[in-house]
């Protein structure tokens, strides 16, 4: 991970990187929101639209965190700025999903539907088209946050391996079995 540190972050325009010496608190601000995140052991410095992250030492969890928070402040910059979005698709007979707002409906082959509350930064929009899977798209500009709330809606019923029903990401490859040969 200490190559992913070396490289500086790009702050694009109307993004603004403030770093407080005092609490180690690097706030990320942009036109869709803003992030914070506690830096600890590794020095943050702020140069002409860059942000440079620089560890202590030569130790393996000192080069496992300069990567860590070179990530995370990179996921912070490209969130606030871009944001980020999940697909989910329900492959089933029978498998809906709705929202109203902040609440999202879905009926995935239980005997009720699961109706999951979503946090404010959390957009869901679903599509329903005839002949195809129902597919839900999140989007937020906190990456751990949508990705967090898109793996809990996927693990009510993740996709199995003999017909491939279940909620998968688009895009997500299931490994099929041949189950039993007569």
């Amino acid at each position: 991970m200490s190559r992913i540190g070396k490289s500086p972050v790009n702050i694009p325009d109307g993004v603004t990187v403030t770093f407080d010496d005092k609490t180690n608190v690097i706030t990320v601000k942009g036109k869709l929101g803003e992030l914070t995140q506690k830096v600890e052991d590794i020095t943050v410095k702020l140069e002409d639209n860059q942000v440079l992250l620089e560890r202590p030492s030569e130790k393996k969890d000192m080069k496992s965190k300069h990567g860590l928070y070179r990530a995370l402040i990179n996921n912070m910059v490209e969130g606030v700025s871009e944001g980020f979005t999940k697909e989910l698709e329900l492959v089933g007979v029978g498998y809906r999903a709705s929202s109203q707002g902040q609440k999202l409906d879905i009926a995935i082959g239980f005997s009720h539907n699961i109706v999951l509350n979503l946090a404010p930064e959390v957009k869901v929009e679903t599509v329903s088209e005839k002949g195809k899977n129902p597919i839900i798209k999140l989007s937020s500009f906190d990456k751990q946050l949508v990705t967090q709330v898109a793996a809990k809606i996927r693990s009510f019923r993740a996709p199995e391996p003999y017909k491939g029903k279940g909620v998968k990401y688009v895009g997500e490859y299931i490994r099929r079995k041949a189950g039993k040969s007569a």
